[in-house]
């Protein structure tokens, strides 16, 4: 996709626009908000969010590594990446993947395709007390939101003992944080911090509280029941110190399950539902919209997507149809065209897929060790990858932008 000078001075133009409201906004204290059904910008207008996440970034998933059948979980990826290369060159690598993985080009890329908004998974260890790797990313990545005319949405991806065990949040099999007090008091502490961070950023117009939360497994659905007590405590926490922000709250079993919601707790709650492999048809929204209508609030689609063009711009229609504003997953991913951008397969990385499928453990070492790719070779994969994740090393996927209208 080619953008001309013109398309970069009207992208512009819109940038300093919004720049001007978010001046505006933190000035005179008005920030996005919720009136009825829709979210209105700090001019007044309605507004619709067209957006994409990025994640993969401060959250890394194995199949956005081809690591199908070896590690998913972040801390799965470290510890292999631990034994590729050691720790020490592997907490080195992880430091420059995440400052190259989002970086100024690829904000304005996002801009330029006309999209409005962004959605920002994170681990919450990169915002605990002592730990400021996590604002020092996302407070770059807001800044340039803000001067290209982005909205943020942080959603905290993966919570003190987890919210729903399995990979995407990184925890230890179970989802402990229904039954850790202590995960509770954490998950509080680290949504604290944020939004005493974030008070005053009027580009970041809400707070993804749990993502996920719940699946769809039998046995875990006795949770389903804790998950707004757990939500109504995390806001009273927030508005101790945030007043101002749109809360965000996800339903049970994948984000699929509004019935665990009773009536509004706050005035400046939207509610967020994620369709993955569904038909693209409005039966699969219909019990949202009957949400949204009965409370009169906003709802918004967090995550979508992993599918063909043809879904995408079929599902994309329906939503826009419904007003229903949209953000679709991921921003990036390696060599698959479900996403706007795809990075190249760095050099070796047949070799470190093979290995990362080998079953894994102390008590295989001797095997391991013998099957392990070269350090050499391993060095240079992960070398390579540093530059492949890079925006102008990415292929861009024109018919998937083409498939969200843009």
């Amino acid at each position: 996709m080619t953008f001309t000078r013109r398309d970069f001075a009207a992208s512009m133009g819109v940038a300093l626009a919004f720049q001007a409201n978010a001046a505006s906004a933190a000035t005179s204290g008005v920030f996005v908000r919720a009136e009825g059904k829709r979210l209105i910008d700090p001019s007044g207008r309605r507004l619709l969010l067209r957006g994409i996440n990025l994640g993969n970034w401060l959250e890394p998933e194995g199949y956005m590594f081809l690591f199908d059948g070896g590690p998913q979980s972040a801390r799965e990826i470290e510890s292999f990446f631990n034994e590729l290369v050691g720790p020490s060159e592997a907490a080195k690598f992880w430091k420059e993947y995440r400052r190259q993985y989002i970086t100024r080009a690829d904000i304005q890329f996002i801009k330029q395709c006309g999209m409005n908004s962004v959605r920002i998974p994170f681990h919450y260890k990169l915002f605990l007390s002592g730990e400021d790797e996590g604002f020092r990313l996302v407070d770059e990545a807001v800044e340039r939101c803000r001067l290209f005319g982005l909205w943020v949405i942080l959603d905290m991806h993966c919570a003190p003992g987890g919210q729903t065990g399995t990979n995407i949040d990184d925890s230890w099999g179970y989802p402990w944080l229904y039954e850790s007090p202590e995960a509770q008091d954490l998950t509080c502490q680290v949504w604290r911090r944020i939004a005493q961070h974030y008070r005053d950023e009027p580009t970041v117009i809400g707070y993804d509280l749990l993502n996920e939360p719940v699946p769809h497994f039998p046995e875990l659905h006795k949770y389903n029941a804790q998950l707004e007590p757990l939500y109504r405590r995390l806001t009273r926490v927030i508005r101790e110190v945030d007043q101002q922000h749109l809360i965000i709250l996800e339903g049970a079993q994948w984000d699929s399950n509004f019935e665990v919601f009773g009536p509004p707790f706050d005035s400046k709650l939207v509610y967020q539902f994620h369709k993955y492999w569904t038909p693209p048809t409005q039966e699969v929204i219909q019990d949202y919209l009957a949400y949204r209508d009965r409370y009169n609030v906003p709802i918004w689609l967090g995550e979508s997507g992993e599918n063909t063009d043809e879904w995408i711009q079929q599902f994309t229609a329906v939503l826009e149809k419904n007003e229903v504003g949209w953000c679709y997953w991921p921003y990036k991913k390696m060599e698959k065209t479900s996403c706007p951008v795809s990075i190249a397969k760095p050099a070796h990385w047949d070799e470190i897929i093979a290995f990362a499928r080998m079953p894994t453990g102390t008590g295989m070492a001797e095997k391991r060790i013998a099957e392990r790719p070269s350090l050499e070779h391993s060095r240079e994969a992960l070398n390579d990858f540093l530059d492949k994740i890079q925006f102008s090393a990415c292929t861009i996927n024109k018919g998937y932008l083409h498939a969200l209208g843009l």
